[in-house]
C-alpha cells in the first residue's frame, strides 16, 4: 500500500521559513519523480516543485522560484521542501506527490499539510 506523509507545515510570519518533510513507504521511491503540489482556498491545485527521478533535475513554478528548493533522499524514500522568504499568498495546503515508475504521470497524493503564512 502507497503512502505519503507529509510533516512540517504550521503558522509562519511573512519572511520566514518552513521545512517540508514527505516520508513514502510502499513504493520503488528511487524510479520516480517526486514533487510538491498546493491548493489554496477558491484555487486549483498547482504543482509547485518537482524532482525528476533518473537525473535529479528540479523544476519549480515562477512564483517559487529562488525562494522554495526541492531535495529528495533517496535512502530514506523522503522528499523534501525548503520554504524561505514566505509570503502570504503561499499559505496552501501542500502535498507531496509521486508519480509511477520511470514515468511523468502523477498517480499518489499525500493528505497534505497546512502551511499559513501571516503578514
Amino acid at each position: 500500500q502507497v503512502q505519503l506523509v507529509e510533516s512540517g507545515g504550521g503558522l509562519v510570519q511573512a519572511g520566514g521559513s518552513l521545512r517540508l518533510s514527505c516520508a513514502a513507504s510502499g513504493i520503488t521511491f528511487s524510479s520516480r519523480t517526486m514533487g510538491w503540489f498546493r491548493q489554496a482556498p477558491g484555487k486549483e491545485r498547482e504543482i509547485v516543485a518537482s524532482m525528476v527521478w533518473n537525473d535529479d533535475s528540479k523544476v519549480y513554478v515562477d512564483s517559487v522560484k529562488g525562494r522554495f528548493t526541492i531535495s529528495r533522499d533517496n535512502a530514506k524514500k523522503t522528499v523534501y521542501l525548503q520554504m524561505n522568504s514566505l509570503k502570504p499568498d503561499d499559505t496552501a495546503i501542500y502535498s507531496c506527490a509521486a508519480t509511477r515508475p520511470i514515468s511523468d504521470v502523477w498517480a499518489y497524493w499525500g493528505q497534505g499539510t497546512q502551511v499559513t503564512v501571516s503578514s
